[in-house]
């Protein structure tokens, strides 16, 4: 379910700015080095990418599931592996939660949040919690019911204003 809601936010992203640049990125492709205990003291080459596409993003959506009651591990580790400060900093962010549960994962979206504050990047006033998740999203991952559509396009509509709004934010540092 989030790859599917991933790849609808990536869609309503784009429609709604066709000339912009965007990146879709799913952990799941990270490099297996990635994982070794060595990377604490020297990172593979082949995160440098995924590093330089965090560093350089002029937004950044996350959209988290929730397991056992937290944000999965390998996201936390990721953040982890990008470099310090440069990464998120000053980056508008937001956070979508999605859960089986009822509380949409705001656990997990509370939690990444707090680390995302701790490296200085600007965070969205507002989130989007969807739970139970099976039931809320399509086949494609958008949403169901009207009052979800309209959140949906709320939120998004949101999100790209502040994200506009910091851009001066970041050309000042």
């Amino acid at each position: 379910m989030t790859r599917r809601l991933s790849q609808f936010v990536y869609e309503e992203i784009q429609s709604r700015d066709p000339k912009g640049s965007f990146d879709l990125m799913d952990l799941v492709e990270l490099p297996p080095e990635i994982f070794l205990p060595e990377v604490y003291v020297q990172k593979p080459k082949s995160f440098e990418p995924w590093a330089r596409r965090f560093v350089d993003a002029d937004a950044i959506i996350s959209i988290l599931p929730e397991y056992n009651g937290a944000a999965p591990g390998v996201f936390k580790y990721f953040i982890d592996m990008l470099p310090f400060p440069e990464a998120l900093y000053k980056i508008p962010c937001s956070f979508f939660g999605l859960s089986a549960g009822r509380f949409g994962a705001l656990r997990s979206v509370e939690q990444v949040q707090q680390v995302f504050m701790y490296r200085n990047a600007l965070v969205y006033p507002e989130n989007l919690f969807i739970p139970a998740v099976e039931s809320a999203l399509t086949e494609t991952g958008g949403p169901k019911d009207e009052f979800l559509q309209k959140l949906f396009q709320q939120y998004l509509d949101g999100f790209l204003e502040f994200a506009k709004a910091c851009q001066s934010l970041r050309k000042k540092s």
